[in-house]
């Protein structure tokens, strides 16, 4: 059973959001990230500095949000219990960012390349990375009715070091190649590293 769509009020405030990330992008391209304010970014969209707040806490949070997780988590519970665990991120991770990258490669692209780029963000993102590990576990224990097992942390951080080096690899590129086939690359990498 599908959710309910969204009410006028939801739309309004994804519309809002997302315009206040759009804006953030382009103006940490265009000035660099450092030198955005988040007042410029506000102005920029046509918001108050309160209300940027009030959709991100930080400057930093504008880059580092998204909306992957429950996709994610979504695409992993929906893997067939015969896959092994391995399989289950492969499955999930590549359709996930294959469904991002039809909506949202552009934004997808920006973003990866600001953290990549900017000090300030690449060092958040160890904490971020942790997160998404952390996520991956708990999602593949959660289909098996376990608990997270240290197999599975580090099941999670091999998988999660196979998807940066492929979104590493996108950006370098400037996006030339298929992302989806990248990260599936990775993981004939992961599969292959015992042969």
């Amino acid at each position: 059973m599908s959710s309910p769509a969204p009410g006028l009020r939801e739309q309004r405030k994804a519309r809002t959001r997302k315009a206040i990330q759009e804006h953030a992008l382009r103006l940490f391209l265009a000035n660099g990230y450092d030198a955005t304010t988040v007042d410029q970014i506000a102005s920029a969209a046509g918001v108050s500095h309160m209300t940027f707040f009030r959709y991100f806490p930080s400057k930093e949070a504008v880059v580092e949000n998204d909306e992957y997780d429950p996709l994610l988590v979504d695409l992993i519970a929906a893997q067939p219990a015969s896959l092994g665990p391995l399989a289950v991120l492969r499955t999930a991770v590549v359709d996930g960012i294959r469904e991002v990258c039809a909506t949202d490669r552009e934004a997808l692209l920006a973003r990866t390349r600001l953290v990549l780029t900017t000090p300030a963000l690449r060092g958040r993102q160890w904490r971020n990375g942790d997160a998404t590990q952390r996520l991956f576990a708990d999602a593949l224990a959660a289909r098996a009715d376990g608990e997270v097992t240290f197999a599975l942390r580090v099941l999670a951080s091999a998988v999660l070091g196979a998807l940066s080096t492929a979104l590493t690899t996108w950006v370098e590129g400037d996006g030339v190649e298929d992302l989806p086939s990248l990260v599936d690359r990775g993981f004939d990498a992961l599969a292959h590293l015992d042969s």
